[in-house]
């Protein structure tokens, strides 16, 4: 019978003489436990590893421990949070806890308080793990969506959860991620399917026709409206009406669309007549609904009606490993379809696809392996063929040894600095010799390009809050 390793449990605390209180308190608790001091160590450790549990103390000296319990809980990491806070911040753990927090533990406690506390969490996570073995296994296909990765995990699982409800969805992500296949998936996995699936996009309908494709019109509503004419809130009665783009709505027409999503109410363009029709709402934009709605260019009461189950599609450069599945996808299928013999990609094509930023994202991706297929003919794609806009993206960056000069420089001799400033003038002396391209610099530094985007972010929200 082959053993289970011991459970991983990461403390985080930055004070070592409680440090070592806690460590003796679990010193015969079957675990393996890591004690890191900083929130970027804490970060580090969980990337190399996910613990069963963290303990967290919310207090660090380079961040703020509730960031990394959104950090976890964003990536829906297979993990619980065991919040540790002193006495005068108990609020903050209780919003802690409404974050994902499974529990938290206030200044000072007792060994009996932390043992108890640590065995419930790691059952808790055991019995989790069961159940998830038990369940059916993930493929890297789902509901139209290709990819594995952690992200796209975390995607599907709401989508599974959210489907079966009634309750509107609120779908974010920037563009060609997929917020309509989002939308049709819902829409397939609800008690709907089978009924109409409507879609606008209302940022491609001039606003003064948008009302009419919403809500329809009788005849001589206005010049050219010669005949009436139903709207896709009538054809999606029984079924799902989606609202691409929403937050390009026109605010006249946001107070009516509240109306209609408050009661299922709404007017026709020229009657007076009200009309009632059962439809579930699924929204979705590029742009941030919140900054929308702090401009005042976005209806607070018409987001928090639709806002109720929200659903973040992560861009391409942060799913790890779903490009060249997702590449191959699309290769077998446009190769299908044009009649070609294209079954793969060269080593060559599959290191550019996987270093590329996709600011397109999935869109992007498609158009790119369907140009190779339509203009090249073969069994592997090879880098040739790559069309020259994407190639000249690609083009090599400087020489390496401008990386290396500057990494010298990082800390002069005798100089001692803290680690995270050497590690951020690194990474930005990286991305200085890569002219600013994130993929590029995490070959030089052989790490994730995601890790680069996570602690630029962190660097930003630091400085943007004065930290």
């Amino acid at each position: 019978m082959t053993m289970r390793p011991p459970p991983r449990v990461l403390l985080v605390e930055d004070t070592p003489p409680l440090a070592r209180v806690y460590r003796e308190y679990l010193r015969f608790e079957p675990i393996e436990l890591e004690t890191v001091e900083t929130g970027e160590a804490a970060l580090a450790a969980i990337e190399r590893e996910v613990p069963e549990v963290v303990l967290l103390d919310l207090r660090l000296p380079d961040m703020d421990g509730l960031d990394i319990l959104r950090w976890i809980r964003t990536r829906d990491l297979a993990c619980d949070v065991v919040i540790i806070t002193a006495h005068g911040s108990v609020a903050v753990a209780v919003e802690a806890m409404r974050e994902g927090a499974y529990d938290f533990l206030v200044k000072p406690f007792s060994h009996d308080r932390l043992t108890v506390t640590l065995r419930n969490a790691l059952e808790r996570r055991a019995l989790k793990s069961m159940v998830e073995d038990l369940a059916p296994p993930r493929h890297g296909a789902f509901a139209g969506f290709v990819g594995a990765s952690k992200g796209m995990q975390a995607v599907y699982r709401v989508i599974e959860r959210a489907a079966p409800s009634t309750a509107s969805v609120f779908v974010t992500g920037e563009s060609g991620t997929g917020k309509e296949l989002c939308a049709e998936a819902i829409h397939r996995l609800g008690q709907r399917t089978g009924k109409p699936f409507l879609a606008i996009n209302c940022a491609a309908i001039p606003r003064d026709l948008l009302e009419s494709e919403i809500f329809g019109h009788v005849k001589g509503a206005f010049t050219g409206a010669h005949v009436s004419r139903d709207g896709a809130a009538t054809m999606a009665h029984g079924g799902t009406l989606f609202l691409d783009e929403i937050c390009d709505m026109p605010p006249e027409l946001q107070a009516k669309l509240l109306r209609f999503v408050q009661s299922g109410d709404y007017q026709r363009v020229g009657s007076s007549r009200t009309e009632h029709v059962d439809v579930r709402f699924v929204c979705a934009t590029n742009r941030d609904p919140l900054a929308e709605v702090a401009a005042g260019r976005f209806r607070a009461d018409l987001y928090y009606r639709l806002h109720v189950v929200p659903i973040h599609l992560p861009p391409l450069r942060e799913r790890d490993g779903d490009v060249i599945e997702i590449a191959e996808h699309v290769l077998v299928q446009a190769a299908r379809d044009e009649g070609k013999a294209f079954g793969g990609f060269d080593v060559e094509v599959k290191r550019l696809f996987r270093t590329y930023a996709w600011p397109g994202n999935v869109r992007e991706l498609q158009n790119i392996v369907r140009n190779m297929v339509v203009l090249h003919e073969g069994e592997i794609v090879t880098s040739d063929m790559l069309p020259q806009p994407l190639m000249a993206k690609l083009a090599p960056p400087r020489p390496a040894n401008d990386l290396h000069a500057l990494s010298r420089a990082l800390v002069a001799p005798g100089e001692l600095r803290p680690l995270h400033e050497i590690e951020r003038a690194a990474i930005q002396a990286a991305l200085d010799a890569c002219d600013g391209n994130v993929p590029r610099a995490a070959v030089l530094l052989e790490i994730s390009p995601s890790t680069i985007y996570r602690k630029l972010q962190t660097w930003q929200e630091s400085e943007a809050t004065g930290g």
